[in-house]
């Protein structure tokens, strides 16, 4: 019996993340003392597997050194997948710290391959093979990329650099961790107690509810907590005039109250809330003040050893942009397109809120209530209106069914154990034949992060007898179930669900064999967008919203007129959003591209500087966003947020061919070119640059002409 059977049926049954990595996990039998032995075990594995390759005399070819590498490490990265998942999405005391635990364990073995001159070696001498010129494109880009990343991970560095980058490789990792760990819990011990009902005018009945419902869930919490009597939670339950009103800074709670309380004082606590999360100005204990020097510092020494000038420089090695200075002018150039149409936005903004409202003056907690105000005035609806229309089921029964349409792929509801209640499971079957999984958390809850994200649990892996499908995970963070209203969403919600499900079916859909050319592995990072972003379009075609847009208690489908307003709207205020994500994108390019140590009034400074110059609306001098901006700091896009907008130009050009053969009756639902799409684009994952994929999907070259039309930016722009 060799080590890895050993290790696979002697723990399997007892320890769900040590499952064959062809099974599905059993994530509800899943416990925080499984993560340690079962990683562990893994590790160990995998490094006697990788030493027995190293020692191997023979000349390393990709049948005997390059194949073996990705089979051994297959079930540790699954294993350790699932452990960061659940660490993000049902958040514990006892997870927190066996994953924190692990972690320093995990980069030090990551680090050890990626300083591994031995290794490093072998992979060139394949390179350098006879053979190597009869490899698949597919095979060579793996071994080209394995060559490029072993080099930006050190492997050529000697003696005390050589210490001193692995050291940095662990120091980063935990203090990416820090700030998440910051931000999840500032969020998760925030709330603002409501007990005045007259506070709440202008709020949704439903978001009413859900704050009466988390009042009196924490009342009788603190009552069986008081008295060690669990069926005081129970006997309190019901109670929630008694226990008021309790908002939080979850999306579903703060969103609502932004855009619809008349109260300025409740947005007013909101909005001082969440603008100075995880800072030194909310709850110390979580301030990300000096997790952000640590992390920036952290990174610069890193880039440095390898001998770039920046942080920004290093990452762009491995993008579709060339440099620094290219992002720069980019995002710029957009700026200075964006900018008058934004000026516009605001003006209008502040004529209204003056004319029609009696505000002469906005405070930074007012302009998400006039916005919402100027929309319902200009074009007759509101979110909360068209939201009543948006039923979770019927909006994921739309999805799957424009999937089905362009990329003739079923959806099937699937037994499988999951982490939480709220999870439901899919079979992805192509032709009836089942060629993935995906799972989808919706819902927002306490110990989850925020925002929208997919991740892989495990990649298409196809040789030989072994054929190991793809698992996807979808999160969102909703407004769940109220009593026997179902899950509503409103329109942008929609979007990012649509956003989300282009990332799933990038990595569901690739037919690339090869684990290290799937997707997520090997796309350049600017354009791992341009699905997402492509098939958020779809969201604004009627053929498509006719199909899910079903009033959730009358069943009266959508009125056209509806969603002719809704349309009518699709660029209200365009301007002024271009411009806020032009600032997020050129805040960080600018940290990124110091040569030097920044403290955090340097950083702050620094966004100011950006403000300044992008900006149209200034928030307060105690705004501290950046302490919470978890894409930069936690997320993976440090020197990288410019790619929603470098991307965007590919997805708005892409979609452009859809709108070249769209149909009355169809729209842009054409199955053809959604075939196409499919097979130049989501098929080929990261097996070529996505620069060529992308010309072979469009016939030429981006151009960023439909990103301008589709933001109503056309007319200054010209």
């Amino acid at each position: 019996m060799t080590q890895t059977q050993d290790v696979q049926t002697a723990n399997a049954g007892s320890n769900p993340l040590l499952a064959p990595i062809s099974d599905l996990i059993d994530y509800a039998s899943i416990k925080p003392e499984h993560i340690a032995p079962a990683i562990e075990a893994l590790l160990a594995q995998t490094r006697q597997g990788i030493e027995a390759l190293i020692s191997d005399n023979t000349q390393p070819d990709w049948d005997h050194f390059i194949e073996p590498m990705e089979a051994l490490s297959s079930r540790l990265w699954r294993a350790w997948s699932v452990a960061g998942h659940l660490n993000a999405v049902i958040n514990t005391t006892a997870l927190r710290e066996a994953y924190n635990g692990m972690l320093p364990v995990i980069t030090e073995f990551s680090t050890w391959i990626g300083l591994n001159q031995d290794l490093f070696a072998r992979y060139l001498a394949v390179s350098r093979s006879a053979e190597f010129a009869s490899y698949t494109p597919t095979r060579k880009r793996i071994i080209e990329l394995a060559l490029r990343d072993f080099r930006l991970s050190g492997v050529e560095l000697e003696g005390e650099q050589r210490q001193r980058y692995a050291q940095l490789n662990e120091e980063i990792a935990l203090t990416s961790q820090k700030f998440s760990e910051n931000a999840l819990d500032a969020m998760d011990n925030w709330h603002y107690q409501v007990d005045d009902a007259a506070m709440l005018e202008g709020l949704p009945q439903d978001v009413i509810d859900a704050a009466a419902q988390a009042a009196s869930e924490a009342a009788a919490l603190a009552d069986a907590t008081d008295a060690a009597d669990v069926a005081t939670r129970a006997d309190n339950a019901d109670k929630p005039a008694s226990a008021g009103w309790r908002f939080t800074l979850k999306m579903p709670s703060y969103l609502p109250v932004m855009q619809y309380a008349k109260n300025a004082t409740l947005r007013e606590a909101l909005y001082r809330g969440y603008a100075t999360l995880a800072s030194e100005l909310g709850d110390p204990q979580y301030d990300n003040s000096s997790v952000i020097e640590k992390l920036l510092d952290l990174r610069l020494e890193d880039a440095q050893l390898l001998g770039f000038s920046n942080f920004a420089q290093m990452r762009l090695q491995t993008r579709m942009a060339q440099s620094a200075e290219q992002v720069i002018d980019f995002l710029r150039d957009l700026a200075a397109k964006a900018r008058p149409f934004a000026q516009r936005d605001v003006a209008a903004l502040r004529d209204f809120a003056a004319t029609e409202l009696g505000m002469t003056t906005l405070e930074p907690w007012d302009y998400t209530y006039v916005s919402e105000q100027l929309r319902q005035a200009r074009y007759a609806y509101s979110d909360e209106e068209v939201r009543q229309y948006l039923s979770e089921e019927k909006v994921m029964q739309g999805l799957f069914g424009v999937i089905k349409t362009l990329f003739s792929i079923d959806l099937v509801p699937f037994d499988a154990p999951v982490w939480h209640d709220d999870v439901r499971v899919f079979q992805v079957q192509e032709q009836g034949r089942a060629i993935g999984y995906l799972y989808t958390d919706l819902y927002a809850r306490k110990g989850k992060q925020s925002g929208a994200w997919v991740d892989s649990e495990r990649s298409r892996h196809v040789t030989g007898s072994l054929s190991i499908m793809p698992v996807v995970y979808l999160n969102c963070n909703f407004s769940r179930p109220q009593g026997s209203k179902p899950a509503l969403l409103t329109h942008d919600d929609v979007i990012t669900l649509f956003h989300e499900s282009g990332h799933a079916l990038h990595a569901l859909l690739s037919k690339v064999d090869e684990p290290a050319a799937s997707p997520f592995a090997s796309v350049e990072w600017d354009a791992i967008e341009l699905p997402s972003q492509f098939m958020e379009n779809f969201v604004w075609e009627w053929p498509v919203v006719c199909s899910m847009a079903v009033h959730w208690e009358s069943g009266r489908q959508m009125d056209r007129d509806l969603f002719d307003r809704l349309l009518s709207a699709r660029n209200f205020q365009s301007g002024m959003q271009m411009v806020r994500q032009i600032e997020f994108s050129l805040f960080d390019m600018l940290i990124h591209t110091s040569a030097e140590p920044i403290k955090i009034d340097a950083v702050m400074q620094i966004l100011n500087q950006v403000r300044q110059e992008v900006a149209v609306i200034m928030p307060p001098s105690w705004n501290r966003f950046a302490h919470n901006f978890s894409h930069l700091f936690a997320g993976g896009y440090g020197a990288g947020y410019y790619s929603y907008k470098w991307a965007e130009v590919l997805s708005a050009d892409a979609y452009s061919l859809f709108e070249e053969h769209a149909d009355s009756d169809h729209g842009t639902l054409n199955p053809k070119i959604g075939q196409l799409f499919k097979d130049q684009i989501l098929a080929v994952g990261g097996s070529r640059p996505a620069a060529e994929s992308f010309e072979a999907f469009r016939g030429r070259g981006p151009s960023p002409e439909a990103l301008l039309r589709h933001s109503g930016l056309v007319a200054e722009a010209a």
